[in-house]
């Protein structure tokens, strides 16, 4: 628990100006914008996917019952019993749901490999083109999708994988950035209002991906990828116009707003030469936390980003139109929820109505605790239709909260460090999306019964319960003692050397000071509590 101010040291310097719009805002809109882009072109192929298979050629197969017949627990058709199968059931391909399962799973075969590699890269050289020319990248190969489609189910794997690939160096990317733009105390918010890109995105890309695969041009669906992947084209250049990679390289920020953001995080020019403490970093117990947090998070938001769209035609009957409309309806709630949670954050702790650990611990248990509930209150209420997407909106939307908590604690864990820790993560974070959608096509393999979805659902909660209890048993908001890895130029171990010239000056006694809990090592010395002042050579 944290016994001092988390400013003190410079807190006359962080107050006082530059609490209005600034670029750091101009940033985490721009950043909003292009997370919008990834998650649209990340999940406009569940919508698009339900177009483009021949869902009754499958069924046949598989002795599909009539949709009418109530008595085995089956949900009725909305339609009346004589009609004919929509389009939407007469799609061009005949793929099972295995194979569905790895066409929606395998963008993160490729999204995996480069989280960490990202990290390291934002952090050295800064995370500007990483991110810009990632979502460039996704955006073109998004364009040739109905080609690969058409060609092979293996090409469109291949497409997706590279996406992937290309995709997963954003996050650690803009979380490197946010290390050099974010003021302490406005961290949670600024960071909650970039990561809000996510459920927008989700939410223009549902309803605008259903009706496009009714209305628009090239056969319907393939407008869906030749437009989206137009609009990523677009927001590359506003881009590569506005944003830059830290303060001090912006030419048109003003002196006052450089300042106080500096002067909050203290010198981070260092950062390029610094030495990656590896071993301290894979065996902390607050990033294991993390980590196994992040994964049990992730498994019930992928679960439902990719798969509800699915559930929504097979068991609830919807029409594409309806079924992308109701299918974004948890995001737009999830977008409220996440910012406000950042602002939450932000005001528990400069209030200082909570630690920084325990305002993450409560924001992460609520958010999780809420998603499991919602996910398992599904199962029990059948198919009672406004029921059912009142409980994914109450799932997804305020499953949100955890913007505030375990979603941002990268920054908290290891400011210096910041790509790294939430490359390892999110790689962490994106298992759910390969082994989630795969487990879904894999159990609702036989027919696309209640029955089945149900067991998909019970599991994606039990994992968001192994993940809220962790994180609450093991999870901190302290930095840990080896952020402080130095660059080459610091002084021999134990000593200290001051990084900022207008720092007040070092208390005699730091060189003699022992540390005895290495959660906090600087717990109970407000003087030295300000790691952005003083790097030390800490090796545990």
């Amino acid at each position: 628990m944290e016994k001092s101010p988390l400013l003190k040291p410079n807190r006359s310097r962080s107050t006082g100006c530059c609490h209005g719009f600034g670029k750091r805002h101009i940033l985490a809109l721009i950043s909003c914008g292009g997370f919008a882009v990834v998650y649209a072109l990340r999940v406009n192929l569940s919508v698009a996917l339900v177009a483009m298979v021949n869902n009754t050629e499958y069924k046949k197969t598989v002795h599909f019952r009539n949709i009418t017949n109530t008595s085995d627990g089956e949900c009725p058709n909305l339609e009346p019993q004589n009609s004919t199968f929509s389009w939407a059931e007469q799609g061009e391909f005949s793929w099972d749901p295995k194979v569905q399962g790895v066409i929606l799973g395998s963008f993160f075969y490729g999204y995996v490999t480069t989280q960490l590699i990202g990290g390291c890269l934002a952090d050295k050289f800064g995370g500007k083109w990483l991110y810009g020319v990632g979502i460039l990248t996704t955006s073109v190969l998004t364009i040739f999708t109905p080609l690969a489609a058409r060609t092979s189910p293996y090409l469109l794997i291949g497409i997706r994988v590279l996406e992937g690939i290309a995709e997963g160096v954003t996050y650690p990317a803009m979380y490197s950035m946010w290390s050099k733009w974010a003021p302490k105390l406005e961290m949670s918010f600024l960071i909650a209002l970039s990561n809000a890109g996510g459920p927008i995105g989700t939410i223009l890309s549902f309803p605008i991906s259903g009706l496009l695969c009714e209305y628009g041009f090239g056969g319907g669906w393939p407008s869906v990828f030749y437009i989206f992947g137009s609009i990523g084209c677009l927001w590359f250049v506003l881009w590569s116009l506005l944003a830059y990679n830290s303060p001090a390289v912006h030419p048109t920020i003003s002196a006052e707003e450089k300042h106080y953001i500096q002067s909050s995080l203290g010198n981070t020019k260092h950062r390029q030469n610094m030495r990656v403490p590896w071993k301290q970093i894979i065996f902390s117990r607050p990033v294991i936390a993390l980590n196994i947090t992040t994964l049990c998070g992730a498994w019930g938001f992928y679960t439902v980003l990719t798969c509800i769209p699915t559930y929504m035609k097979e068991i609830l009957k919807l029409d594409m139109t309806q079924n992308g409309l109701i299918s974004a309806l948890p995001y737009a709630v999830n977008f409220v929820v996440s910012v406000f949670s950042g602002y939450l954050a932000d005001f528990l702790r400069k209030k200082q109505i909570f630690s920084t650990t325990s305002t993450r611990k409560l924001l992460s248990a609520l958010g999780l605790l809420i998603q499991a509930i919602g996910i398992v209150g599904v199962t029990l209420v059948g198919c009672d239709r406004p029921m059912v997407i009142l409980l994914l909106t109450l799932s997804v939307g305020f499953g949100g909260i955890v913007s505030g908590g375990y979603s941002i604690n990268q920054l908290d864990l290891a400011p210096d460090l910041t790509g790294i820790i939430m490359g390892i993560s999110n790689t962490f974070g994106t298992i759910p999306g390969i082994v989630g959608p795969f487990v879904a096509g894999v159990i609702t393999n036989t027919g696309q019964s209640r029955q089945e979805w149900d067991m998909v659902f019970f599991i994606s909660a039990s994992v968001s319960t192994v993940g809220l209890l962790v994180y609450t048993l093991f999870g901190s908001g302290e930095e840990q003692p080896w952020s402080c890895s130095n660059p080459t130029d610091f002084l021999s171990e134990g000593s200290y050397q001051e990084i900022d010239s207008d720092a007040p000056s070092m208390p005699s006694y730091v060189g003699s000071y022992q540390p005895t809990n290495f959660d906090n090592p600087f717990e109970g010395r407000g003087e030295i509590s300000n790691l952005s002042y003083y790097r030390a050579n800490i090796n545990i």
